[in-house]
């Protein structure tokens, strides 16, 4: 792989105040691994004057997660893209000070420390908002801010676990599996920035910020579905099934004749049709139980061998063609390098490249959604530990004296 020459990276400009849409915000993230810093990292997406606030010595855990190039951690690239590094040790007093000057013209703090820790350092919401009454402060931890678990400590994993998720994932007589990836802290900051989002638009009729409270184990509850209501009403516990629906069929994976694999969907009653007729059985449209999605799940193994049987015998190219000529939903079972030339992601522009000054051209996924009028955009990916600390702090009011102190009390780098 060329090697590209460039700078070292200077100081982060900020950003401009429009015509991004959330670019009259700034935003503290004093939080890590992973819901509350990615939530920032949406919100800086479309315009948001973000600040990373790490511990002088101890970066965010990110940095070194995953594989690195050259020393320097791939994950914190994405996970740190839009985003001002500074360094403040929060536990000591000077530290403490810096926040608070911060906070005084922050709109936002994102913050994922045991309940009660920002109160033992005294930047509690009591005094986070006696300095700024307009601050909206979102807690995420693993169990909220109270109840008997609040606590403990919790990660993504144990959300996964608890909800249910794990529960009704994987094959039936296999263990619950866990995904390989950060799913729960993923909602979690969807949820957040959501959430963030609300309070400030609450502010706005009221001219005063508020907490978010905002429990990991919640939000990935609710995209499971109505499985509480389920439960309550019928009883009902919905078991693991693997790659199958108890609401509709033939839905799983096949493999075909090239060794790769499709995914088909029939969520809809006419695309169950087209798929039957598709693959030579229309005789089992006119059954009874064909109807409805319910009943064609109590016969998946009848229609899983159908479609299984046809799509064996073609190559993963021929019955993706088919089944687009038949207006039948399909798609192909992706790993990265798939995602990574797939001509529909390659339209979205999903997987864009930003320049680094550390590492030359990278590509990552893009901002989330797009806006006719106001785009979100990646203006840098993430940035070295301690790079903007002496231009935030400047831009907060504090003196070269001030800021000479607060390193001399270990207040910061």
């Amino acid at each position: 792989m060329t090697q590209v020459s460039t700078p070292p990276p200077g100081p982060a400009p900020a950003p401009a105040p429009q015509p991004h849409p959330l670019g009259c915000l700034r935003v503290l993230d004093l939080a890590t691994l992973f819901a509350g810093p990615l939530a920032a990292t949406m919100l800086g997406d479309f315009g948001a004057d973000v600040i990373k606030v790490e511990h002088p010595t101890r970066p965010d855990p990110s940095r070194g997660h995953g594989p690195s190039k050259d020393g320097i951690g791939l994950w914190w690239k994405l996970l740190g893209r839009n985003k001002r590094t500074i360094t403040l040790d929060l536990s000591a007093p000077s530290g403490r000070d810096a926040l608070l000057r911060l906070a005084e013209t922050t709109d936002v703090i994102i913050e994922n420390f045991r309940p009660g820790t920002l109160e033992k350092w005294g930047l509690g919401p009591a005094e986070l908002h006696a300095v700024n009454p307009r601050l909206v402060l979102a807690r995420v931890t693993g169990f909220g801010q109270s109840g008997p678990y609040s606590h403990r400590p919790g990660f993504g994993t144990l959300a996964e676990a608890m909800s249910g998720f794990a529960a009704i994932t994987g094959e039936p007589e296999g263990p619950p599996p866990l995904p390989p990836f950060g799913l729960a802290d993923s909602i979690a900051a969807l949820a957040t920035a959501y959430a963030v989002m609300t309070a400030l638009a609450a502010r706005t009729a009221t001219r005063r910020g508020q907490v978010v409270d905002m429990a990991i184990i919640e939000p990935i509850l609710t995209v499971l579905g109505p499985q509480p209501l389920w439960y309550d009403q019928l009883g009902y516990v919905q078991p693991r099934t693997g790659n199958r629906s108890r609401n509709n069929a033939p839905r799983n994976t096949y493999r075909t004749a090239d060794g790769a694999w499709v995914a088909v969907s029939t969520s809809a009653q006419s695309v169950a049709e087209r798929v039957m007729r598709l693959v030579g059985r229309p005789d089992l449209i006119d059954e009874p139980w064909f109807a409805t999605g319910s009943g064609r799940a109590e016969h998946a193994d009848e229609l899983d061998e159908a479609v299984g049987h046809w799509i064996a015998r073609r190559t993963r190219d021929e019955a993706l063609a088919a089944f687009e000529k038949a207006e039948a939903a399909i798609a192909p079972v992706y790993d990265v390098r798939d995602v990574m030339t797939d001509p529909q992601y390659r339209a979205l522009d999903t997987i864009t490249e930003v320049q680094d000054p550390e590492l030359g051209p990278l590509r990552m996924q893009n901002v989330l959604f797009r806006l006719s009028e106001t785009p979100g955009a990646i203006r840098w990916a993430g940035r070295p530990h301690n790079a903007d600390t002496d231009a935030v702090l400047t831009e907060a009011g504090l003196s070269e004296t001030e800021i000479a102190t607060l390193r001399a009390t270990g207040g910061t780098r």
